[in-house]
């Protein structure tokens, strides 16, 4: 487990907390794998009827994986960045097909995998501050995470535009484009 996601149980409520606000809570193999666990815990705990998840700090939900992981991992060959993929993308089906209702709280930076947790959500909400991308595409890569499933959800062209530049958008424009269900004020969000 990691001290990057904290978990609590509260009200018939699962909170998972991405707690790693210095890197705008990007994702290791170990926050998917402890996500992973609490998600699969509460699947079957009766005293669990929904889960939040949330990112710590303020400024982001989640900025995605962790670049500078891929990076040193890539360079050394390390065989834990393929596992990092194979997990990550499990999750998000996980997510995708959870049975009890699954709300993300997209504050802040979203982008990456930060789409990836929060898109298979049944309930999205943004804020004024959220800045939301699929910004590995401007480092040569396709937008992953299922970003071929739900870019291709938008409107219009919306999500062909979005995949093939990494644009960021708003609030406004990811309700219009259904990456949102709703928003609401920063304010108004839960500090557990």
């Amino acid at each position: 487990m990691t001290d990057f996601v904290t978990t609590e149980v509260q009200g018939g409520i699962g909170y998972l907390t991405l707690n790693r606000p210095q890197a705008l809570n990007a994702l290791s193999l170990d926050m998917i794998r402890a996500m992973t666990a609490a998600l699969q815990t509460w699947a079957d705990a009766p005293e669990v009827v929904a889960v939040v998840v949330a990112g710590a700090g303020g400024k982001a939900f989640c900025a995605g994986g962790d670049i500078r992981y891929f990076h040193k991992a890539a360079h050394e060959g390390d065989p834990l960045l393929d596992q990092f993929f194979v997990e990550e993308y499990a999750l998000n089906f996980l997510i995708h097909r959870y049975a009890k209702p699954y709300i993300a709280l997209m504050d802040g930076v979203v982008m990456g995998g930060g789409m990836g947790i929060s898109q298979g959500a049944r309930l999205r909400l943004v804020t004024d501050r959220t800045k939301m991308a699929m910004p590995e595409t401007n480092i040569g890569l396709f937008p992953d995470v299922g970003g071929g499933w739900f870019l291709a959800r938008t409107p219009g062209r919306i999500g062909e535009y979005l995949g093939l530049t990494g644009t960021m958008i708003g609030a406004a424009d990811a309700l219009y484009a259904g990456l949102a269900d709703a928003t609401c004020r920063p304010m108004c969000l839960p500090r557990w």
